[in-house]
């Protein structure tokens, strides 16, 4: 998993690729090649190839939403830069050396790379702004943990999925205890999902995109 990431990562990192671009993102242009790289690994991280897509349709709704995934990376990073976010040398070095480790081989790392038309220096400058990306994204769509009100009326409305098969053996104030607990982590996830959504949307609606046709 943590070598497919990394295959989407370079696929993703070779903004410099001069080409026709698929995409303009506040001026800054998102190549056809760019998109192509990135779209072969997106469907592989879905367990799919581009050779076995016969529909037409369904390729180009593919290709598209692997086209919005790279347009909200590209505003993330520039949300990034506009706050002023810095990544220091050790976070670079931390993650450029555990994605190295992946591999098992500094040399197939290194090839991988060349590949993606990189050096080590233009890689590690990548991944400082990828972080502070990250980070930004993060920022945006932190979420306020829910009262204990709100996870017992979740608890309540979703009680028999959150419980599963009822077992008249069990220790009901056991039971309950766990689907709360289980009620709290899906409740959280579903108010991340939702800021994360709105963070994209907000970041949309403020920036000029041009898509190609």
């Amino acid at each position: 998993m943590r070598t497919l990431w990394l295959c989407l990562l370079l696929s993703l990192a070779g903004a410099s690729w001069a080409d026709v671009p698929a995409a303009r993102v506040n001026g800054v242009d998102i190549g056809v090649m760019r998109l192509e790289r990135y779209f072969s690994d997106y469907l592989q991280a879905q367990g799919r190839a581009v050779t076995s897509i016969r529909n037409p349709t369904l390729y180009k709704r593919l290709r598209g939403q692997a086209l919005d995934e790279l347009i909200d990376k590209e505003l993330l990073w520039q949300e990034a830069q506009r706050r002023g976010i810095v990544v220091d040398d050790a976070q670079v070095s931390k993650q450029v050396g555990e994605l190295e480790a992946a591999f098992g081989s500094p040399a197939v790392f290194e090839r991988r790379l060349a590949d993606a038309g990189f050096d080590r220096a233009g890689y590690a400058d990548y991944m400082r702004h990828e972080l502070a990306a990250q980070q930004v994204y993060a920022e945006l769509s932190a979420v306020t943990p829910p009262s204990q009100a709100e996870v017992e009326a979740f608890y309540q409305a979703n009680q028999q999925k959150l419980q599963g098969a009822p077992n008249q053996s069990a220790n009901t104030s056991v039971v309950r205890e766990q689907g709360l607990a289980l009620a709290r982590a899906a409740l959280i996830g579903q108010l991340q999902a939702q800021a994360r959504r709105d963070v994209r949307q907000r970041l949309r609606e403020s920036a000029t995109v041009e898509v190609a046709d």
